[in-house]
């Protein structure tokens, strides 16, 4: 299992300069991990950026993925992951998520680069941060 943060599905969706990394994902979409935070940045930003039809499809989309609701456990984890990776509430929510469903965490989010158990790949360079899944 995979979980793809709100950033790989815009450069997928958006056919960012990254979008062909992100896209063997989406062709897997039952092996996908998407956090209700996930679901809300992503209706989020097309509703803003897009409009409403291009909002409710993509949030159709991600209906195909594996929901995961936001669950008491997954909260205080998510404390816990904010405080040791000084992240945003969004991001400890998203990492926490894949801790609890055992899934690796694939990104370009630099807020994410370094920490054990996520994919990163860097925007700036192109290129995949170390995989640490397992360290």
């Amino acid at each position: 299992m995979v979980l793809v943060d709100s950033c790989g599905w815009l450069e997928f969706l958006s056919d960012g300069e990254l979008a062909d990394f992100f896209e063997p994902y989406f062709r897997t979409m039952h092996q996908v991990v998407v956090p209700v935070v996930v679901q809300y940045e992503l209706f989020k930003w097309f509703l803003r950026e897009r409009g409403e039809e291009v909002a409710k499809t993509v949030l159709a989309t991600s209906y195909k993925g594996a929901i995961v609701p936001l669950t008491t456990e997954i909260g205080l984890l998510a404390a816990e992951l904010s405080v040791k990776h000084r992240l945003a509430m969004a991001d400890a929510m998203i990492l926490a998520t894949a801790r609890c469903q055992q899934a690796e965490l694939i990104t370009c989010d630099a807020h994410f680069d370094g920490i054990p158990g996520v994919r990163f790949l860097s925007k700036a360079s192109g290129r995949g941060g170390q995989d640490m899944m397992g360290s």
